[in-house]
């Protein structure tokens, strides 16, 4: 035998491994852990309790009495992720307790919130990295991984209409995780092998529809995006002397479909495009290069448009047409369950339950209404459609 056979070959460029991305969960961090070390006992004791503290406007009163504590005793990714996901949904409770802005975070929540998002290259603010991919836990760990058999580890008011939002968002990731799979195949030159992984691919872009027609609820999505209610940011007192203007949890902010885009060449408008670029500094950070080893590469639709194969067409093809068609349906449930909800709770008078803003505007502010947020759906949707091959 030829002594070179031998040699190991080195991995795909997009191999998951290397960028922290698990082969059967994908971006979600794989059985997330729901304990902090004992040192961070209130912070737990105030992560369980913030329904309630939120319902009777005590939560302020319980963060400022509660002690300084430093995050030293934080070892490991996992406890960095969960300590990480307690304080921003503190954080979230804390500014927007009373339905208007608390624009300082005291020093007690600032600096360690702080100290945790530095170690794991991420802003301080709850971010879509929290909200789904690491707060989701099995009801029973010997059960399926679905719907009825999991709850959110932390919790805000929002009853049926927050679990379905992060439960239903946590499903449509792992549904991405057979197209993830394909991705070290699908820039292969073997034909048949891209053929395959293309139609892994479509497949598992079918599967996120599926999954995100789960979403039920009534009272719009609790969500954090940004909001001229705070034009100048939130001060992070002990941290920096001048406010903070940061984005908070988004699905633009998923790597999944980053990636996808990446891997299909989807061409986004200028407007969208600056947005969604922006969001990938709010990705964990191996997540973000996974994206940017995509884009290095020779690009795939310029690739399959040149090799003249109409069975790589079409594949390719089924591939654009299934993300288009989850962005429509992304765009139905952003209207039923974001623009329409939140414009009947104004016209009732009322103010919500959640600490989290209801609706997104445009990428950059909220618009009165939520028409902002299907502007930019369907820009995203549009530039999706625009990348089918003439065939």
């Amino acid at each position: 035998m030829d002594p070179a056979d031998e040699t190991e070959q080195p991995p795909p460029p997009c191999a998951l491994d290397k960028f922290h991305i698990s082969p059967e969960y994908g971006f979600l961090l794989p059985d997330p852990q729901t304990e902090l070390p004992a040192p961070y006992r209130p912070w737990m004791d105030l992560a369980r309790s913030l329904p309630d503290l939120i319902a009777t406007r005590q939560l302020r009163a319980h963060v400022h009495q509660a002690p300084q504590l430093s995050a030293a005793q934080l070892h490991g990714h996992r406890d960095l992720r969960l300590a990480h996901l307690v304080l921003g949904f503190i954080t979230a409770g804390y500014v927007w307790q009373d339905g208007e802005e608390g624009p300082v975070l005291p020093q007690n929540l600032a600096v360690p919130f702080w100290e945790v998002s530095r170690r794991l290259g991420l802003p301080p603010i709850l971010l879509h990295a929290d909200l789904v991919l690491a707060n989701w836990r099995q009801r029973d760990r010997a059960g399926p991984l679905e719907l009825g058999n999991l709850d959110p580890i932390v919790w805000l008011p929002g009853g049926e209409s927050l679990r379905g939002f992060v439960l239903v968002t946590m499903l449509v990731e792992k549904a991405a995780v057979p197209g993830l799979q394909a991705a070290p195949a699908i820039r292969q030159p073997n034909g048949e092998t891209l053929l395959q992984a293309l139609a892994q691919l479509a497949m598992a872009l079918g599967a996120m529809t599926e999954a995100l027609m789960q979403m039920h609820g009534e009272d719009g999505f609790p969500l954090w995006r940004d909001n001229p209610a705070m034009p100048a940011g939130l001060l992070y007192e002990g941290v920096w002397e001048l406010p903070q203007a940061y984005s908070g949890g988004s699905a633009a902010q998923s790597t999944v479909l980053h990636a996808f885009d990446a891997f299909l060449g989807v061409r986004h408008h200028e407007e969208s495009s600056a947005f969604l670029h922006r969001m990938r500094d709010y990705m964990p950070p191996r997540h973000r290069a996974f994206v940017e080893a995509i884009q290095a590469l020779p690009p795939l639709r310029e690739l399959v448009l040149s090799s003249g194969n109409e069975a790589l067409h079409c594949a390719y093809n089924r591939c654009v047409t299934a993300l288009a068609a989850f962005r429509t349906r992304h765009i139905a449930v952003a209207t039923k369950y974001v623009v329409t909800a939140t414009a009947a709770k104004r016209s009732r008078g009322s103010p919500g339950t959640s600490p989290l803003q209801a609706a997104p505007s445009r990428p950059e502010q909220r618009g009165t209404g939520g028409s902002p947020v299907l502007r930019f759906l369907k820009s995203v949707r549009d530039a999706t459609r625009e990348a089918l091959l003439n065939v």
